[in-house]
């Protein structure tokens, strides 16, 4: 089925959904046309849809590694002769080391900022991948490798870094095709040049903040495409968060529009972000917000059929499939997983007759049924009868006390 949504797309180790790369560009239109609704999409909202957790989710770090190997100093790594590697995250994974000092602690950039950086990543066969003379991107916003957006913010102005990490905060088991393999180590020669506050919000055109929006959703994708779903999850929810922000700047009917399809985008993304971490309660938020805009958004139907399904309502989720299924009758998405749910919905029933079966007295699912005129008297066990007859009765002796006393 067709689809609005921009799918992931590899980037640079810089800017991630920028890469051009053919096989790449292939694999987001494969996405962004499969019917099996993975693709990333769309929607607003003012508030934030989810609890994320901080940047580096990762947990109780393990130690330092006695066997982890340190690159060689290459040239121009002289300056940095006398300078400790800092064993960033306490894991051994990230490092990073100084070059060339900076202009003090103070100078350090701050989360939320606009920071540029000159960059130069190379594989641990010294292969260059990615050169930028000017990377410029929001510090703690994961627009970025994580490598870069955890270390950056440790350099002082002026400073030059070398940072060494592994593909866990690079491009992990995917990589980046083609010139990035997968498990790919990546060592990162940083220079930090300017850190400046974030345009304010308020203040942005139309189109800036489409733009702005746009990037943060690409990032996300980006994430999606990795399975790292929880980074996606904070990419999408930063997206909205720009896009839900107030303005002191009028924008034209045109800009509204895509606005909220920017929103409805990453509302959709965020759902099935969120249905990957089994976060059904906000896969459901988010679904109803992109429905309470676009009561035919296909992919919203969809998915909000699949939460309710995950949660064993059968009965609910089988009508809003219905509804995606009469607005794409062939797709045959919707028709598999209809069918599924159906089957299910079916066997759920039996279950619950056999149940109500053995509480009425008759655990024969396969006996013949009496007459209605015979079903409720003879179906009751004896001793219900006669226990409901001693409460009635002892009730009635309670009232008869009550009355005496009083």
């Amino acid at each position: 089925m067709a689809s609005s949504g921009e799918e992931p797309r590899s980037g640079s180790p810089g800017r991630a959904g920028t890469g051009t790369e053919p096989a790449a560009a292939a694999e987001a239109a494969q996405l962004d046309t499969a019917e099996d609704f993975e693709v990333l999409e769309e929607e607003e909202e003012e508030d934030d849809l989810s609890e994320l957790p901080p940047l580096e989710d990762v947990g109780r770090p393990a130690p330092p590694r006695e066997d982890a190997q340190l690159p060689e100093q290459g040239a121009g790594d002289a300056a940095g002769d006398a300078q400790e590697w800092l064993d960033v995250l306490g894991n051994g994974l990230l490092k990073k080391k100084t070059l060339v000092p900076g202009q003090g602690v103070d100078s350090r950039p701050q989360k939320g900022q606009d920071v540029t950086i000159r960059l130069k990543a190379t594989l641990e066969d010294g292969a260059v991948v990615e050169e930028d003379p000017a990377l410029t991107f929001t510090l703690g916003d994961c627009d970025v490798l994580q490598a870069l957006d955890l270390c950056v913010q440790l350099l002082e102005m002026g400073e030059t870094a070398l940072i060494v990490s592994e593909a866990k905060y690079c491009y992990g088991s995917q990589g980046r095709s083609p010139d990035i393999p997968p498990n790919a180590s990546l060592t990162l020669e940083v220079e930090l040049l300017a850190a400046r506050d974030a345009p304010d919000l308020e203040l942005l055109s139309g189109k800036e903040k489409i733009q702005l929006a746009n990037r943060k959703r690409e990032r996300g994708n980006f994430f999606y495409q990795q399975a790292d779903y929880v980074l996606a999850i904070n990419s999408y929810d930063i997206a909205l968060r720009i896009v839900g922000s107030s303005s002191k700047v009028d924008f034209s009917p045109d800009e509204e529009a895509e606005l909220l399809d920017v929103k409805v985008k990453c509302l959709n993304n965020l759902a099935a972000s969120q249905l990957k971490l089994d976060h059904f309660k906000a896969a459901l938020k988010s679904c109803n917000l992109v429905l309470e805009h676009q009561p035919g958004n296909i992919k919203a139907l969809f998915r909000k059929g699949k939460v309710l399904a995950q949660q064993g309502e059968y009965r609910e989720a089988i009508p809003i499939l219905k509804a995606a299924l009469k607005l794409e009758p062939s797709n045959k998405t919707i028709h598999a997983e209809l069918s599924k749910l159906v089957k299910k919905h079916a066997d759920q029933r039996n279950v619950e007759t056999e149940m109500y079966r053995k509480m009425l007295g008759n655990p024969s699912a396969a006996s013949t049924p009496r007459k209605c005129k015979d079903k409720l008297p003879w179906s009751i066990p004896w001793k219900w009868l006669f226990g409901a007859t001693a409460i009635a009765l002892g009730g009635v002796a309670l009232s008869v006390v009550i009355a005496a006393r009083n």
